[in-house]
């Protein structure tokens, strides 16, 4: 009984920094390998050309213009009758997020 209790804890003890090692070698190559936060907020993942036609699907009208701002597409739009809007598009996903 003593005899497998020294073994169970001598392989505990064994095992400890072993876990520990990997998980700092986890850690450091996680960071390294991941661009920096900064760089993956500043450029979207959708074109202003592909958020133009998400923003146009199944509307009627025309297409004005569109700008970037800020990770939001605004894409402006003229529908029939003349009123004019901006249909917002998330940059990231390419969702229409609304319209004003």
């Amino acid at each position: 009984m003593i005899r497998f209790s020294a073994l169970g804890l001598a392989a505990l003890i064994a095992a400890a920094p072993l876990s520990q090692a990997v998980a700092q070698d986890r850690g450091q190559r996680g960071e390294r390998d991941r661009p920096p936060r900064e760089q993956q907020d500043e450029r979207p993942r959708v074109s202003v050309g592909e958020a133009v036609q998400r923003a146009s699907a199944g509307r009627p009208g025309r297409f004005l213009g569109a700008s970037d701002r800020g990770g939001t597409i605004v894409v402006r739009w003229e529908y029939p009758g003349g009123r004019i809007a901006d249909i917002m598009v998330d940059g990231r996903t390419g969702r229409v997020i609304g319209e004003r």
